[in-house]
């Protein structure tokens, strides 16, 4: 039988995070649920122990299992997950747990309400966050919405996103900015802060409904924003989503045009 929930970690460079008990905390509290899980740790080609580290747990743990991958940034490594999940329901979220898995009971209830995609937001508050993190945030929030019109949604980046299993191929498939077909291997650590944004425009594109619902998060645990270098990219991925839907990138009824891989 098919899992109700699956929980997809991608993970690079997160052998201290796994040593201070993330996956002991992702473990404890789905054992206790009324439902039966999976967890899909997904490694985006490591060099610390982050892969021996979560395949020697998940050998311990009832449903747990880790995926290796060649190192081509969140994005694909978060797509790999996904779309190995065999879930009801499909959660992702980062192995730093700075929206903790206890999280997950405020998502699901949504799906009863006819939801599709149900993401965790942290509103327009960075609890714990730097001054300059917070102006980021606030200056992603009104580009978003000039460029693309997110209106309805605060937050689209925060990393515990949940979906309806049977809606995660379709929107990936649909991906241009993040085609998926085409991996591309990456250097050092990635802030793909495009990825959500185009995750989110294609399941509107696709009719899909979604519903944002405030998480707890906390900065101390989520420190891999490089504020220059991510600002500046997470802008032009804004501007070229928008020039793909001009050109008809994500029609509903319309096959994926090929793209680039941003991962």
């Amino acid at each position: 039988m098919s899992p109700f929930l699956s929980v997809v970690i991608p993970a690079y460079n997160e052998a201290a995070n796994i040593q201070s008990g993330s996956l002991n905390s992702v473990a404890g509290y789905l054992s206790v649920q009324p439902y039966d899980y999976e967890v899909i740790v997904v490694d985006d080609g490591s060099t610390d122990e982050t892969a021996a580290l979560a395949e020697v747990f998940a050998a311990g743990q009832r449903g747990f299992r880790v995926i290796r991958n060649p190192h081509r940034g969140k994005a694909f490594t978060v797509a790999t997950g996904l779309r190995a999940a065999g879930g009801d329901i499909v959660l992702f979220t980062d192995m730093d747990q700075a929206t903790p898995i206890h999280e997950t009971a405020k998502l699901l209830p949504w799906y009863e309400h006819g939801y599709d995609v149900v993401i965790g937001s942290r509103g327009t508050y960075r609890r714990n966050a730097p001054l300059w993190r917070k102006f980021m945030s606030r200056g992603q929030i009104l580009l978003r919405n000039l460029i693309l019109g997110f209106k309805d949604i605060t937050d689209t980046q925060c990393g515990f996103k949940s979906f309806r299993g049977s809606v995660i191929r379709p929107i990936l498939d649909h991906l241009y900015l993040y085609d998926l077909s085409k991996p591309a291997d990456v250097q050092g650590a990635t802030v793909t802060a495009g990825f959500d944004v185009e995750v989110l425009f294609v399941a509107q594109r696709l009719g899909y409904r979604v519903k944002e619902v405030a998480v707890e998060w906390d900065y101390r645990h989520s420190r891999r924003v490089n504020l220059l270098k991510d600002s500046l990219r997470g802008v032009r991925e804004l501007i070229e989503i928008r020039a793909a839907d001009l050109k008809g990138a994500y029609l509903k009824h319309g096959h994926p045009r090929p793209g680039r891989n941003g991962g």
